[in-house]
């Protein structure tokens, strides 16, 4: 099926931004404003990057998934090892709102927020059409197999291309400071990104 005009798509996801921002689905969360817009990147992007929830010290404040805190640093460095460049993909999280405690530390995002920004992160896939999807952490994984059920895990598939509704996924660790001390070294995430290069290479696209 061909991509989505140019037009067409940005017309679709400024609806599903504007949806978004009127939504009051999770009783905890009303008081958050959702990181989506622009600066999610390009709606023509081939890559789709999907985390968690946007950070307290981070996109809850610069707006921008993956910036402003020290997983934003994370993943910056482990982007630049594979060539690419932030403003040819698009970043998204499973819940688009930051969760977070009665402390104001983060927390993470409970099954029902989860099941509630589903259909969102549902759109945004159908709306960017990607060629590969990324997925960084546990959480972000599962939560692609409400909008078409799989049974990737992390632990078993990370760093390998496998094939998700018709597009080729790669499942990586998230970039925290605490994955990378306690599961996954640096090192290794930089193994584990060289997927997205092999992925590319196997559907035709150049970086």
């Amino acid at each position: 099926m061909p991509r989505a005009t140019e037009q067409l798509r940005d017309e679709r996801f400024a609806r599903l931004v504007s949806e978004a921002a009127a939504c009051h689905r999770c009783s905890m969360m009303c008081d958050r404003r959702p990181v989506l817009s622009e600066k999610n990147g390009p709606t023509n992007a081939r890559i789709l990057f999907i985390g968690e929830a946007p950070g307290r010290h981070g996109a809850d404040q610069t707006r921008v998934p993956f910036s402003g805190d020290q997983s934003g640093r994370n993943f910056a460095r482990l982007l630049a090892s594979t060539g690419l460049e932030r403003d040819r993909i698009f970043i998204t999280n499973a819940v688009l709102c930051n969760p977070r405690k009665p402390s104001g530390a983060n927390r993470r995002p409970t099954a029902r927020e989860i099941a509630n920004c589903s259909d969102f992160l549902r759109r945004q896939i159908e709306t960017i059409d990607p060629t590969i999807v990324v997925t960084l952490g546990r959480v972000a994984l599962a939560a692609l197999g409400r909008i078409e059920y799989h049974r990737f895990s992390l632990r078993e598939h990370v760093g390998r291309i496998c094939h998700w509704n018709g597009r080729l996924l790669v499942p990586l660790y998230h970039p925290s400071p605490q994955v990378l001390i306690s599961h996954r070294t640096e090192r290794e995430q930089m193994r584990d990104y060289r997927a997205i290069g092999r992925a590319l290479r196997s559907c035709g696209e150049d970086r």
